[in-house]
């Protein structure tokens, strides 16, 4: 039996890498679900200023092709709380560089008063979307 029931994530999975997969499986080793929310083209825009290589739905198709992934859904806004609770999420799964910041630090709470963990999963060093992205560039 897993610690968690329902387990939630988010990412751009923008060229998708050895770091996006470790996140999945260490977060699908503690739930019994794992939904994925796979941001959309155009929140990506709105975030970085640039879209991703790979365009949504093949991010999309890519990512629920990954075993330890028993479902995908679009995340088209920054909203937290309203997935968790349409989802029944009780674990939040990101990365633990963002431990310790003042909006985690709300998150929490928001998600301790409907029942939902945030749970801090270590980054994979060395390689990431924007370092594959520059390295292309090269």
């Amino acid at each position: 039996m897993k610690k968690y029931k329902i387990g939630y994530t988010t990412g751009v999975y923008d060229m998708f890498h050895i770091g996006h997969l470790n996140i999945l499986r260490r977060a699908k080793e503690q739930c019994e679900t794992l939904v994925v929310g796979v941001t959309t083209d155009d929140l990506c825009y709105k975030r970085k200023q640039k879209y991703p290589i790979i365009n949504e739905q093949e991010r999309m198709a890519i990512v629920e092709a990954i075993r330890y992934v028993d479902k995908v859904v679009p995340q088209a806004d920054m909203e937290k709380i309203r997935p968790v609770k349409e989802l029944g999420a009780d674990a939040v799964f990101v990365g633990s560089d963002w431990k310790g910041t003042d909006a985690w630090n709300q998150y929490e709470k928001e998600f301790a008063a409907v029942g939902c963990t945030v749970v801090y999963l270590d980054h994979t060093d060395g390689i990431s979307s924007s370092i594959l992205r520059e390295k292309l560039n090269k």
